[in-house]
């Protein structure tokens, strides 16, 4: 009797421990489900954001801008003056030299692209 009680309580403990580490699994489970969607979100909001920057060149013959800008955020690197082709070439005529600009930089078939361009006014 002593031998049986001591296996029932047991195997208690054993049901209650698995339904604790069961809940643990379901805790971290929902937790990395969160973490993920919000590293997801990070890339959508920097996607999202524009860099500022000031004109200092503009090559109708070439297609592209020289633009001395802060951070690109999207690309991971920092302020610099720099050559980008003009996604569309109507942008070419939205500005000229000394113009201030909000911009979206991307990386297009290997050249860095204006994709998105604003006047700032």
């Amino acid at each position: 009797m002593t031998r049986l009680f001591t296996l029932a309580v047991a195997a208690g403990g054993l049901v209650i421990a698995s339904a604790q580490a069961g809940a643990q699994m379901q805790d971290h489970a929902q937790m990395q489900a969160q973490m993920h969607a919000q590293h997801q979100a990070a890339p959508e909001q920097a996607a999202a954001e524009l860099s500022s920057g000031e004109v200092q060149k503009v090559d109708k013959d070439t297609g592209t801008l020289t633009i001395q800008h802060g951070p690109l955020v999207n690309l991971g690197m920092p302020g610099m003056t720099m050559v980008f082709k003009a996604k569309d070439a109507a942008m070419l005529g939205q500005v000229k030299v000394g113009d201030k600009i909000r911009f979206r930089a991307e990386q297009v078939n290997g050249a860095f692209t204006v994709s998105k361009l604003e006047p700032v006014r």
